[in-house]
């Protein structure tokens, strides 16, 4: 698949099981300092809860070194493990979801708990409000100033990302491309340019 999903905003959706209420929390954090900014968010909004389990994948699905988990306080295991399980099998990228649990008095153990934080994650994401990412690659695109305005032009209506620009004695662009659809969009960019332009681009874009 050349696309993940990610929540389009921050979505909240709860469960109770046995007297225990389960607030499950989902947002789009990309990179870890964001993830971890919105489970202190939500340990704020919820100062009385018992716990606030949490797991994320802060970037591309694919990306372990993105991927994190906390029980906070349940026993081991229970709970952010089995939520980033979830995660891991959902195609969802860029995504946090804090499980926020209020103690009803009635103990699940420790089958009870993972079921139940499993549960809470996977009706969450079935619910989740989300957009298809594509993930993209960088390339450079250097052009003469008379090239400008109709490749800006062109680029303002296709699905290329502008990140930079740099005027010297030509116009160095900084784009952000999706892989898929680059090789055709190169093609159409060399044309408009009838080929006089230069660029600067990773072997597999």
């Amino acid at each position: 698949m050349d696309y993940y999903l990610s929540p389009t905003h921050t979505q909240r959706f709860d469960l109770e099981i046995k007297n225990s209420q389960f607030i499950t929390t989902v947002c789009r954090t990309n990179g870890r300092d964001a993830a971890k900014a919105f489970i202190e968010e939500t340990r704020q909004r919820y100062p009385d809860a018992n716990h606030h389990c949490w797991a994320f994948i802060a970037g591309m699905p694919h990306n372990a070194h993105l991927w994190d988990q906390s029980d906070d306080g349940e026993p081991k295991g229970t709970a952010g493990k089995p939520m980033l399980n979830v995660l891991q099998h959902s195609n969802f990228g860029e995504t946090t979801v804090v499980v926020t649990r209020f103690f009803g008095g009635v103990k699940l153990g420790a089958g009870g708990l993972v079921r139940a934080y499993s549960q809470a994650v996977q009706e969450a994401l079935s619910q989740t409000k989300y957009e298809n990412v594509y993930p993209r690659c960088p390339v450079q695109l250097k052009i003469a100033y008379p090239l400008l305005g109709k490749v800006e032009y062109w680029l303002e209506h296709s699905d290329i990302e502008i990140t930079n620009k740099t005027y010297s004695d030509s116009i160095v662009i900084d784009l952000a491309v999706i892989e898929r659809t680059w090789p055709e969009h190169k093609v159409t960019l060399t044309d408009l340019c009838q080929g006089s332009l230069t660029l600067i681009e990773p072997d597999n874009a």
